[in-house]
């Protein structure tokens, strides 16, 4: 009887002498002959072969797009490795303990479906069966992330987990503005049949405007813990053209939020752009004597158009994906184009102004655990007389040291509003003080301007301070 270590041994001289045999036909035989000795081995083996093999590619050919289907086997078969599979992919999830376990590449697990083995039934319930579990576990493992747009070569997005605290509950607005958008959201969400009955892209676009400090940005934070979407912060500058504003375009998911902050300076999206660089090129040489080189020129300057970007937003390639979010934030809403922010592509104009008593009270509830207090009626008449940002009212509520408390924090709140009631009327003042000097300088130097001049019996009426000289007969040089 052989033994056990004869046995490897002989297993280990049969591989050997097969590798070795593979290497001299793959290097003395033409690669056609290879390739026709591997067509026809693989027909020999399917006549013995039970199975039928089915591949999904990772990335489609559109765009290079990671695949829905793809995501969804991943997900599915990765509740199957932990048990089957002997080589496995751990993931951290952060902020947990636990460990998201997945198959290693290159590995193989056998799955069975109600019972009976994957070659046995029809493939088609079987994939159907598998893509929906698939997308169930996806979503209660799946964390938020906020994307960037790269600049170099390589994946199109990079991105970190999203874990920013902001929600409705804290966001610092009145109570009622803030339910009619949590409704228009949550109407958005269950909406694919209705967008695809009125015959329109499952898209809705959002424009927040208002002065600095009163929670664009936290807005859109609060929009995606409640949706539970993923944040694409959309750099336009760092974006080369049109087409690759398209291909970024295509390669973000669905349940996501398209946002571009500050969109009037992102670029010159009305026209102007080309003007001014004519303008810069004549006097190219007194501002910069060192032209830039082509190269540099190249990585500087964005050519996506405002035309570009209207067809990113509600074009033909904005049908290409679901349920996604556009946002545009700016501080000066009158300096955009009109185009840009009309019905249909900035369906929703939210204006986030300076704080109202409803915003102030959401804030004292997170900063003080307050919800009423005797200087509340105080605070109330100061908001209505002053504008203050809901940042500066918070910066005012927030407790900074041991010592402090709702008292001190709202105390503090009083002054800096009284404050800045002054220093407006003051302002006020000068400003009015300057335009009476302005009018009084003006109205001086037109009496000045306009003297008349009377000579050998014709008055002639002379405008301006430029006549030199003016002879007896009445005729000037």
């Amino acid at each position: 009887m052989v033994k056990m270590g004869e046995l490897w041994t002989q297993l280990g001289s049969v591989m050997a002498s097969m590798m070795f045999a593979y290497a001299m036909v793959k290097q003395f035989f033409p690669d056609n002959l290879g390739n026709i000795l591997e067509k026809y081995t693989q027909k020999l083996v399917g006549y013995v072969y039970p199975y039928i093999q089915i591949s999904f590619d990772e990335y489609t050919v559109e765009f290079f797009r990671r695949s829905e289907v793809y995501s969804s086997i991943q997900s599915y078969l990765s509740t199957k490795s932990s048990t089957r599979a002997k080589r496995l992919k751990a993931h951290d999830v952060k902020g947990s303990k636990a460990l998201v376990l997945g198959m290693d590449d290159n590995e193989e697990v056998t799955d069975e479906f109600q019972g009976i083995k994957l070659w046995d039934i029809v493939m088609g319930s079987y994939l159907d069966h598998v893509r929906q579990e698939g997308k169930a576990i996806a979503v209660s493992n799946r964390q938020r992330k906020l994307y960037i747009n790269n600049t170099g070569k390589g994946a199109k997005w990079s991105h970190v987990v999203f874990e920013h605290p902001a929600t409705f509950e804290t966001l610092a607005m009145d109570p009622k503005e803030k339910q009619a958008i949590i409704n228009d959201l949550m109407k958005f969400s269950k909406g694919k049949d209705y967008y695809k009955k009125i015959g329109k892209a499952w898209k809705r676009g959002y424009l927040l405007y208002g002065p600095p400090g009163t929670g664009k940005s936290t807005m859109i934070s609060a929009m995606s813990n409640l949706m539970n979407y993923d944040v694409y912060d959309l750099e336009l500058t760092a974006v080369k053209d049109n087409t690759e504003l398209r291909k970024l375009l295509i390669d973000i998911t669905g349940k996501a939020i398209i946002v571009i902050e500050d969109i009037d300076c992102s670029l010159d999206l009305t026209g102007q752009r080309k003007k001014k660089k004519q303008e810069e090129e004549k006097d190219g040489d007194e501002k910069d004597p060192i032209p830039k080189r082509p190269e540099e020129e190249e990585t500087t300057t964005s050519k996506v158009t405002l035309s570009g970007l209207l067809n990113f937003i509600d074009g033909i390639w904005s049908a290409c994906g679901g349920e996604r979010l556009i946002v545009f934030t700016t501080n000066y809403v009158d300096k955009l184009d009109p185009a840009l922010i009309r019905r249909g592509r900035m369906d929703k104009h939210i204006q986030l102004s300076y704080c109202c008593f409803g915003a102030f009270k959401v804030l004292a509830r997170n900063y003080l655990d307050v919800e009423s207090h005797e200087l509340f009626g105080t605070i109330e008449r100061l908001l209505g007389e002053t504008d203050m940002t809901p940042a500066d009212v918070a910066e005012n509520l927030m407790l900074k040291s041991d010592t402090e408390d709702a008292d001190s924090c709202l105390k503090s709140l009083i002054e800096a509003l009284e404050a800045a009631k002054v220093e407006v009327r003051v302002k006020a003042e000068e400003e009015a003080k300057l335009k009476a000097e302005k009018e009084e300088k003006e109205k001086e130097e037109s009496g000045n301007s306009n003297h008349e001049v009377k000579c050998n019996g014709t008055i002639d009426k002379v405008k301006g301070t430029s006549v030199a000289e003016v002879k007896e007969n009445g005729v000037t040089p």
